[in-house]
């Protein structure tokens, strides 16, 4: 009981500077581009005091962490910006939308290499060390793929919109009024589909499997 209570403060710690991360790289992103809300908002920090959502950050994971599959999930309060202050007015918000789910993917290649090089690095890799690295891997890339769906409010969503010609206008206009009910019917119904997905940029990374 005393090894589950500690493997679920780590992942709750990992978790929660993921999505703090996330999110101040989107702050950056924009702040480049000329928007300094985030940075005005005291937002451009990695103390994860002033990122944290209670339920979000806290409470959700608490739940999930006490579900059969051990698998949590989380997000911090979104960074503020500002899209008509963007340099780029085109590109600008969907750079600010991808850069945060890429800073995940660059979080679990960093720690993905490690653990599949551990055994040529001139120095030794505690194995303690590759246990919280694979959570640190595992959790960033479940963020990554997550927020890469197309649906409103999640980055991928943004992304799309940005690659979408004007003339597929209705297509933005139907996800947005309908984003919050497509977002729970995936949840709920298709969320599985990206475990496999998950499980190949695992492998990719690691060199281990899931």
């Amino acid at each position: 009981m005393e090894a589950q209570a500690i493997d679920f403060i780590f992942q709750i710690a990992i978790l929660i500077m993921s999505v703090v991360i996330h999110e101040v790289s989107h702050g950056f992103m924009a702040y480049s581009l000329g928007d300094p809300t985030a940075k005005y908002a005291g937002r451009l920090t990695l103390n994860p005091i002033p990122h944290i959502d209670p339920f979000g950050s806290i409470l959700l994971p608490l739940i999930l962490a006490l579900l059969p599959g051990g698998l949590i999930f989380g997000w911090a309060k979104p960074v503020p910006y500002n899209p008509y202050n963007l340099s780029n007015q085109k590109w600008g918000p969907g750079l600010v939308a991808a850069v945060g789910p890429l800073a995940n993917i660059f979080v679990a290649l960093v720690f993905g290499f490690i653990i599949r090089f551990s055994g040529v690095l001139p120095f030794a890799v505690p194995a303690a060390f590759i246990e919280i690295a694979i959570i640190v891997v595992l959790l960033n890339i479940v963020l990554a793929v997550f927020n890469f769906v197309p649906i409103p409010p999640l980055d991928g969503s943004k992304v799309l919109f940005t690659l979408l010609p004007y003339r597929m206008n209705h297509i933005q206009q139907f996800l947005e009024q309908y984003g919050f009910f497509l977002l729970l019917i995936f949840i709920f119904f298709f969320f599985q589909a990206l475990f496999p997905v998950i499980g190949v940029l695992f492998r990719l990374f690691t060199g281990i499997s899931l």
